[in-house]
């Protein structure tokens, strides 16, 4: 099928114009006694280029999610929150579970140390503990007055076209707490902490592996796995430590299980964390990682913050989404 592409007018000569036929394109000018070929050669269809600008600009962005931890990594540490929950967390042991005074800090020390939390080695060591209660008591006397609103984080996140969760090994309570302090709390879609991934069988062993003897040293009372004596023989090995029942980081399964309940990708998915083996746990399972709270680069963070408020100039292309 052949159609004129420009048609010249007869009072303008020298006027030039194209004729397609089949896909070829004949280049003409109009003269005194009508039209010379110029040029003849296939059409090159500018359709095309104009799909190909526009499937670019609508590209899907790299990431459709900015999962963030809390504690730490939104404030910094310099609060203090953390000093005074690990003086908490003594208290505990000691009042509530009759650990001694003296051997409660290296205790901490360990249990976190190994599982992630102190609260998961407590529960794994042999201790049965009433959830609540521990984090009642561990968090209600955090001084939650030094959290002060965030503007200038505030306007980053709701500026952020991506949705964004929270994920910590702290309970609902406290997390709700914290983030409204900061004025962050409509800035998050969903939050999974320690309920999330604790609602059922939270007293089973993790792996299914409960045959650890037992040893009574830490307190008058009934049996309990002894971890600083265990740690404290020649070659002592993490790989003999009784199992958790407690699901949280740096468990590579925790995170597993977060994504899972979050229906969140994890090659879609930046994760924000101040926990260097947590970083390198979520590395482990897809997650592109940024490690917040230095300038120092370890091995599984994709990106370091010194403070999440520098996230823009870190990260400029999130905005581009």
């Amino acid at each position: 099928m052949a159609f004129l592409l420009r048609t010249p007018s007869m009072f303008c000569p020298k006027k030039h114009f194209y004729y397609n036929n089949n896909n070829n394109c004949s280049h003409y000018r109009w003269g005194v006694f009508g039209a010379k070929a110029l040029s003849s050669q296939p059409m090159v269809h500018s359709v095309s280029m104009e799909y190909k600008s526009y499937n670019k600009q609508v590209r899907r962005p790299k990431y459709d999610c900015l999962l963030f931890d809390l504690d730490d990594t939104l404030y910094p540490v310099t609060s203090g929150l953390a000093t005074v929950c690990c003086n908490n967390i003594e208290d505990f042991m000691v009042h509530k579970l009759g650990v001694d005074r003296n051997l409660a800090s290296e205790l901490g020390y360990l249990l976190y140390k190994n599982y992630g939390t102190v609260l998961a080695g407590l529960k794994a060591i042999g201790y049965d503990i009433d959830t609540e209660e521990y984090f009642r008591v561990v968090h209600q006397r955090l001084p939650y007055a030094k959290l002060k609103p965030d503007p200038v984080l505030r306007s980053l996140l709701l500026s952020l076209p991506i949705r964004k969760v929270i994920f910590t090994n702290a309970d609902k309570v406290h997390a709700v707490k914290v983030l409204s302090c900061l004025g962050l709390k409509d800035c998050f879609e969903d939050i999974i902490c320690y309920e999330t991934l604790n609602l059922i069988n939270n007293r089973t062993v993790s792996d299914g592996e409960d045959d650890i003897q037992l040893s009574t040293t830490l307190t008058g009372g009934g049996k309990f796995f002894d971890i600083i004596s265990h740690f404290s023989q020649p070659n002592a090995s993490a790989s003999l430590l009784p199992k958790t029942p407690v699901v949280c980081k740096p468990c590579q399964h925790a995170i597993e299980k977060a994504l899972k309940i979050g229906n969140i990708d994890p090659q879609r998915t930046l994760f924000f964390e101040d926990s260097v083996r947590n970083i390198q746990s979520g590395k482990l399972v897809g997650l592109d990682t940024v490690l917040v709270g230095t300038s120092k680069r370890i091995e599984g963070a994709d990106y370091v913050l010194r403070s999440i408020h520098n996230i823009r100039d870190a990260l400029p292309e999130l905005w581009l989404a």
